[in-house]
């Protein structure tokens, strides 16, 4: 990792997708732990986050005792604080005290979590993982259940219909229905109601990722990809959560498609302006649009030589951008 400059919260979210491609994923853990010690960090409250990525970093290579103590000190820095970061690291803290065959402790540590359930995808992932890597599945299925329960007493509570009308608009409803659904599958258990749900929301959900193959070929330049994101935050399961994400989905669908296609550069405003005034970005707004693009000019060849400028106008070589995305 080295830097001489101090680590931002996006430094420390970029090394979390690459650390374990690092050619020293242990050395990577160290440089983050020695970066909170020394106050090497751009904000201090990210102390508890680069010391809970250096305890999973260590963890993914069976170094269950480095793990540990990074994850006790994340959990330090943490505090007293109760958002999805702190329980998240309690939460994989108590996932290695599984591993590390620390059945009771883990448990113990995860019991005061489960209220978080209710209001954190990111840390019941982690409440989710830390049951399974403890064989816990029972367990997880009983959690999820109550949570399930719960969240949708809230939305009955707030006139909202028990039914919501796409993954999208269930938010964490929909993330702890498809946890609940894939334990209770690993468990051979058969549907019940919520099941039902579940799998009316993920039918929902495909159906709102309907593409055309114009559609498909759409690139956003990073600052209109931003554009697109901010203003109708359901297109990242559209076209990636990052630009990284739609980069490297985009160099793949091509990769598999072969030939020689063109990108259609889109623009953000001239999107809104094709679905018009208070009209949505749906499956049939993007296909118009992505269809209009293909008939006009401005495409850009694919793929340019290995030496040359990468399709995505970073400036970089492609062989040294996007190529390697196709893998």
């Amino acid at each position: 990792m080295p830097t001489t400059t101090d680590l931002t919260s996006a430094d420390l979210s970029e090394i979390r997708q690459s650390a374990l491609g690092a050619a020293d994923p242990l050395g990577v853990a160290a440089e983050l732990a020695a970066a909170a010690d020394s106050g090497r960090l751009a904000d201090p409250q990210d102390a508890g986050y680069a010391l809970a990525l250096a305890a999973e970093i260590a963890e993914s290579r069976s170094k269950l005792d480095a793990a540990l103590r990074y994850a006790d000190r994340a959990v330090e820095a943490y505090g007293d604080r109760d958002d999805s970061g702190a329980t998240s690291a309690r939460a994989l803290r108590a996932r290695v005290l599984f591993r590390a065959g620390r059945a009771d402790e883990a448990i113990a540590a995860l019991e005061p979590l489960r209220p978080a359930l209710t209001r954190h995808s990111d840390a019941a992932a982690y409440i989710g993982a830390a049951l399974a890597a403890g064989g816990r599945n029972r367990v997880a299925e009983e959690w999820l259940t109550e949570a399930v329960r719960a969240v949708l007493d809230e939305r009955a509570a707030a006139g909202q219909t028990a039914d919501p009308s796409s993954a999208d608009e269930a938010g964490l409803l929909f993330f702890l229905l498809q946890q609940r659904h894939r334990t209770r599958h690993a468990l051979g258990l058969p549907h019940d109601v919520h099941d039902n749900l579940a799998d009316r929301l993920e039918n929902r959900l495909a159906a709102a990722r309907t593409t055309t193959a114009e559609d498909e070929l759409v690139f956003w330049p990073q600052a209109e990809f931003t554009t697109v994101v901010t203003r109708w935050p359901a297109l990242t399961e559209v076209y990636g959560a990052t630009w990284d994400d739609h980069r490297a989905q985009l160099e793949q669908r091509l990769t598999r498609r072969g030939g020689t296609p063109s990108l259609l550069p889109g623009v953000a405003d001239d999107l809104a302006r094709f679905a018009g005034i208070g009209g949505t970005a749906d499956a049939a707004t993007r296909s118009g649009y992505a269809r209009s693009l293909a008939a006009g000019t401005g495409l850009i060849a694919w793929p340019p030589a290995r030496n040359d400028a990468c399709w995505c106008g970073s400036g970089a070589k492609y062989k040294k951008c996007c190529l390697p995305r196709a893998r």
